[in-house]
């Protein structure tokens, strides 16, 4: 009898499982307000250079506000006035005509930059007036946070395999919240963007443990609905920062206001249980039977007690493999394993990239941030219930592929849509988000069930160091846009169609059990090549008497 089988006996998803749900719900959902805070804290409010200085004898003093800017700008070609340029002196000639052929010399913003705070009364650009030439740093902050996601997977991943998912996970509740708080009181550029690296690194374990712990207490023909049910949280936290950041346009209050939910997450703590899948990899029998016996009582399967002894689920292990310490370098020991890193990886790099290309772009749709942030969020319910029944029916595989190639699709429809036509390019960005959002659902899913037992948070860190590196990189490419202004959308397309083929090259998982150990990936190379070979010599051996 294996650990599925005992899990099914004292039914595979009851109170327990929901429980669990819940206790992490309240981690779930600071992880979007988070990982897109950067579209609220680092916006780009409309600006202009600050023209106060300009002195001429005092005519330009008796000017209203609109005709200083008239004559103390110059314009851009769409007829709004330039953001980072101004005049030395006023240009009266503007007010009378704009067509003027008079030689004018405008130069780069002399005492600083005013900005429209209709919106946001504050935020990075504005606090360290991060346009112009220093608009990079403020994309970069973006890229700063998701490195240090990139950076914080591997090391949660390989400590919560040696040390278990519960501690480390409370580390990482521990740690974001104090680094979420030092970024929000940063006094300088310099100082915030560390903090908020640190910040991103301990979220990494939130972000990789849960989906782990909560796949590894359900029971096989429960996992696409847990799976699913977990990613609603995501849909939660989006509108929580919607509602936040519509509340609070202010941005350090924003930054404690998204963290808050993690105090609530510390206090619920304690009643977390430990993986007894990991328990019973790593030897632990007592300890696992503990957390089987309450999650029997709880879920009334008093009909499996019977199987819950610390022989019974060591004998679900091979006995060998006690003790063993796993790393990342065991995904690339094997061919099986081998194969599977490289393409889980390339996948994952792909998923990421696209999903916070179009994600990090909502000023890019002509709408108000707000509410573009609320339709994309409000488009993942429906695409999510729509996921369950799709990977029922047609399995992990071939939705990842069909969701990353309409994506693709849609990514490549959207580069003829002219900017001026907001409703057609926001209808197709909704779309191409809910199908970004689709591959992203699924491959969180996907990837647990591919990865064993003993490296299975290894894995997840090692795919997740790869889909934080595309994070990382996807903010940057809309810079890219300077050379040619449909280059971003190219890419990003071209990376979704990429992504899309590789995923085809990754085994099915649907209504499989989960494998425990790295020798069950290579087991079912062997398995699959004696089965073609079984079935060749039964072809063989019936032919001729079909024949006659």
């Amino acid at each position: 009898m294996n650990f599925d089988d005992i899990l099914s006996e004292i039914s595979g998803f009851g109170k327990f499982q929901i429980v669990l749900f819940l206790i992490q719900v309240l981690s779930r959902i600071s992880l979007p307000c988070h990982f897109l805070l950067s579209n609220f804290i680092a916006a780009i409010p409309p600006h202009h250079c600050d023209i106060r200085g300009i002195e001429d004898g005092g005519l330009f003093g008796n000017l209203t506000f609109n005709q200083k800017v008239i004559v103390g700008i110059p314009t851009e070609r769409d007829g709004a006035p330039s953001s980072c340029l101004m005049f030395t002196n006023p240009q009266y000639q503007y007010l009378f005509s704009s067509n003027t052929s008079e030689e004018t010399y405008p130069v780069k913003c002399q005492n600083g930059w005013v900005y429209d705070k209709s919106i946001f009364r504050s935020t990075l650009a504005t606090e360290w007036d991060l346009v112009c030439n220093k608009k990079w740093m403020n994309k970069a902050t973006a890229t700063v946070f998701f490195i240090g996601v990139m950076t914080g997977a591997p090391v949660f991943g390989y400590l919560s395999d040696r040390f278990g998912r519960r501690p480390l996970l409370l580390v990482s509740y521990l740690s974001s919240l104090t680094f979420a708080i030092l970024s929000a009181v940063s006094t300088s550029f310099v100082m915030f963007a560390i903090m908020r690296f640190l910040t991103g690194m301990s979220l990494a374990g939130i972000s990789i443990i849960f989906i782990a712990l909560n796949i590894e207490w359900c029971s096989t023909k429960h996992r696409t609905f847990s799976g699913i049910i977990i990613s609603l949280d995501w849909t939660l936290g989006n509108w929580l920062l919607v509602g936040i950041a519509y509340g609070i346009n202010e941005w350090r209050t924003l930054i404690l206001a998204a963290t808050s939910p993690l105090i609530l997450a510390v206090m619920v703590w304690r009643w977390l249980p430990e993986s007894a899948r990991w328990l019973i990899a790593n030897g632990k029998a007592e300890a696992a039977q503990y957390y089987m016996m309450k999650c029997a009582k709880m879920n009334k399967g008093s009909k499996g007690l019977t199987t819950i002894t610390p022989e019974a689920l060591l004998e679900t292990v091979e006995s060998e493999r006690e003790g063993k310490k796993f790393t990342v370098v065991d995904l690339f020991k094997t061919p099986n394993m081998r194969k599977l890193a490289i393409c889980s990886g390339i996948v994952w790099f792909g998923v990421a990239f696209t999903y916070y290309g179009i994600t990090l772009n909502i000023s890019g749709f002509g709408l108000n941030p707000h509410l573009t942030q609320f339709i994309f969020a409000s488009i993942e319910m429906p695409m999510k219930i729509a996921i369950y029944f799709s990977l029922e029916k047609l399995g992990r595989r071939r939705c990842e592929v069909t969701a990353l190639l309409a994506t693709s699709l849609l990514l490549f429809i959207n580069i003829f849509v002219s900017k001026e036509k907001w409703l057609i390019r926001t209808i197709v960005g909704v779309l191409g988000k809910s199908t970004s959002e689709a591959s992203f659902t699924i491959m969180y899913l996907y990837t647990t069930e591919l990865y064993p037992t003993v490296v299975r948070q290894n894995g997840l860190g090692y795919t997740a160091f790869l889909a934080r590196l595309g994070v990382s990189v996807s903010p940057l490419v809309v810079l890219s846009e300077e050379a040619w202004h449909l280059l971003p959308a190219c890419i990003y397309c071209a990376v979704a169609l990429g992504s899309g083929v590789i995923a085809s090259l990754l085994p099915e998982t649907l209504n499989a059990q989960l494998p425990e150990f790295i020798e069950d990936i290579e087991k079912t190379r062997k398995q699959s090549a004696r089965r073609e070979e079984i079935q060749s010599k039964m072809h063989d051996d019936l032919l001729p008497t079909l024949s006659a």
